[in-house]
């Protein structure tokens, strides 16, 4: 369990494949704290550390992930929003996040509104936002202030803009989505 608060970025630092799988080496700040099995969510997709050396670790991507996520895109230098999992007597300062990415969406507009940024990002799939709801991107808890079907908008302050992935985007960008899983299970509700 997450809650979509951004603890820092990482770097990818080695990719090896074995068979379909890929293993991602991260350099990352907080790698003296983690420990062998723990949970990582790395642009909003939960990975479990199955290696550490000094200042990286190392996580695993099976074929199923890679289907459903940016993981694939990546190479050595990428940068990644990286999030522990949360503690249970912690403040939940997002939302609800559970790291499994329910989809991709492809950037289709960054707009530069004078002291913060709109990005537009448009997704292929049924599931739906509302506007002042909750959605994860890349990790990353953001309210949707524009919501239309299979496209939405966020607004990113300047904090969020250079403390997460958001400032490496451009117009064609794939991120991660996860979808508000309270929203999930009401339109799974209304669909019975």
């Amino acid at each position: 369990m997450f809650t979509g608060i951004i603890e820092q970025l990482g770097v990818v630092k080695e990719i090896r494949h074995e068979g379909e799988n890929i293993h991602f080496s991260i350099e990352s700040a907080f790698t003296n704290e983690l420990k062998i099995d723990q949970s990582v969510a790395h642009n909003g997709c939960c990975l479990t550390v199955v290696e550490l050396d000094n200042d990286q670790y190392t996580v695993t991507a099976i074929q199923e992930t890679l289907n459903k996520t940016n993981l694939g895109d990546w190479q050595v230098g990428t940068k990644v929003n990286l999030e522990r999992c949360m503690v249970m007597n912690g403040r939940l300062d997002g939302h609800i996040v559970q790291g499994h990415v329910d989809t991709t969406a492809q950037c289709i507009g960054i707009e530069d509104q004078d002291g913060s940024w709109k990005y537009t990002f448009r997704y292929r799939s049924s599931d739906v936002t509302v506007e002042k709801g909750s959605v994860t991107i890349n990790g990353t808890s953001l309210t949707v202030v524009d919501s239309a079907e299979q496209q939405f908008s966020v607004c990113i302050i300047p904090f969020t803009y250079e403390h997460t992935n958001f400032h490496t985007l451009k117009e064609g960008s794939t991120v991660n989505l996860e979808f508000d899983i309270i929203g999930k299970y009401v339109a799974k509700m209304m669909n019975k």
